[in-house]
């Protein structure tokens, strides 16, 4: 039986061509043994199948946290001086997500192909990123494949632990301001119009407040469903124009300016950048290359715009903490405290102490907000549902008052 192939060699070169088999587990084999990367093979004359695992339209996607489980998973594998792909199997057998088994499964294939671990890795964007993927390739280079990989789940521990303390702090107003607009909505379009009936036949003409009240609620009966439309339109626009190069750089400025909000995802932002510029040198790669990589991963285009300027400062032969120093989003003490690393000849360990004192602020910061935020979100929400309920019952009570 034929089977047309699609694989590299060693060297990264596509190769393609027609192989006989008897059956397709064959033919993988034959092209392995060929010092083949196989990427596809299907029979010849039919649709035929994908023979490696790939990643179904509706699976699941690969969280932060399983990326996180599965490095430091692999770094205490390798600790135990088990075979990277002994390791690589096991994990792919225990991984709980599918995508992210079927993922590992791909790397085992491409190990077994020849490939090394951060091209096999590096054929999963999706999954693994650049700053995971110049890790590894650095980890391999120097020969401390083991070390690297303790560096990552360090680093990505630390990461996923800021950022889930992040959204967490914005669940609970995110769930109040919810809960008023749907009790709000409510009240305006069923509670309302039935007092209003009310008034009507009693023949009496309701307060300026109360008949502001009714006619916002008339206008959310006749309207409401244009409105959503429009709501959610909106939504739907604005959500796409951020993720274009303009809106996405509007967007990041507003994250950074926003009241209140804006102090702590500066924070968070500069703990990114110390975090990542630390871990990156102590793992081995250059500080150009560092920059470069920390651009892409701050998820911020403003800082990204920064850190690109630091970088081409540094091929001029200029310091890092002298291209800080001319922008205002980075804090005095920042850039004071890379010069003294820069001149002390430990930058890492000064990168690594300004990002632990960031983190420390962020959870200062994030403890304080959620502290303060819960109670006057009470208050809001009680204020705001008390004045609606009193704008109509107490003009009512009046009405049945003198009447009575």
């Amino acid at each position: 039986m034929q089977f047309t192939y699609k694989a590299r060699t060693r060297r990264g070169e596509p190769k393609a061509g027609i192989v006989e088999a008897r059956t397709a587990d064959a033919a993988v084999d034959a092209l392995q043994r060929g010092e083949l990367i196989v990427i596809d093979v299907r029979p010849v004359g039919g649709e035929g199948q994908l023979l490696r695992k790939r990643f179904h339209l509706f699976a699941p996607s690969v969280s932060q946290r399983d990326v996180v489980i599965f490095s430091r998973q692999l770094a205490t594998l390798f600790q135990a001086k088990v075979p990277i792909l002994q390791a690589l199997k096991t994990l792919g057998e225990e991984a709980e997500n599918p995508t992210l088994a079927a993922a590992i499964g791909n790397v085992v294939d491409d190990l077994s192909g020849g490939a090394s671990l951060s091209q096999a890795l590096g054929r999963h964007p999706a999954i693994f990123s650049r700053f995971y993927l110049s890790m590894v390739r650095a980890g391999e280079e120097s020969g401390k494949l083991e070390d690297v990989f303790n560096y990552l789940a360090d680093y990505l521990e630390r990461a996923y632990e800021l950022a889930s303390k992040a959204r967490n702090a914005m669940i609970y107003p995110a769930f109040v301001f919810s809960t008023f607009f749907v009790v709000l909505t409510v009240m305006l379009v069923v509670v309302i119009p039935k007092f209003t009936a009310i008034f009507d036949e009693l023949g009496q003409q309701p307060p300026f407040y109360t008949q502001l009240v009714i006619s916002i609620s008339s206008f959310l009966r006749r309207f409401g469903l244009v409105i959503l439309i429009v709501f959610v339109g909106g939504a739907i626009a604005l959500w796409r124009w951020i993720h274009t190069e303009r809106g996405g750089r509007w967007f990041d400025e507003v994250k950074l300016r926003a009241p209140i909000i804006g102090g702590i995802m500066q924070r968070i932002y500069l703990t990114r950048i110390a975090d990542n510029l630390a871990t990156l040198i102590v793992g081995g790669i250059p500080i150009i290359r560092a920059l470069e990589i920390t651009s892409e991963v701050v998820a911020n285009r403003v800082y990204g715009d920064i850190i690109l300027d630091a970088r081409e400062s540094v091929k001029a032969g200029n310091t890092i903490s002298a291209s800080f120093e001319k922008f205002r989003e980075i804090p005095r003490l920042v850039s004071q405290m890379i010069r003294v690393g820069e001149e002390s000849g430990r930058l890492d360990f000064i990168l690594k102490s300004t990002a632990n004192f960031y983190r420390r602020e962020v959870d200062n910061l994030l403890e304080n907000f959620v502290s303060l935020i819960e109670p006057a979100l009470i208050v809001f929400l009680g204020v705001g549902v008390g004045l609606l309920v009193a704008a109509v019952l107490v003009p009512l009570y009046n009405l049945t008052t003198a009447f009575g």
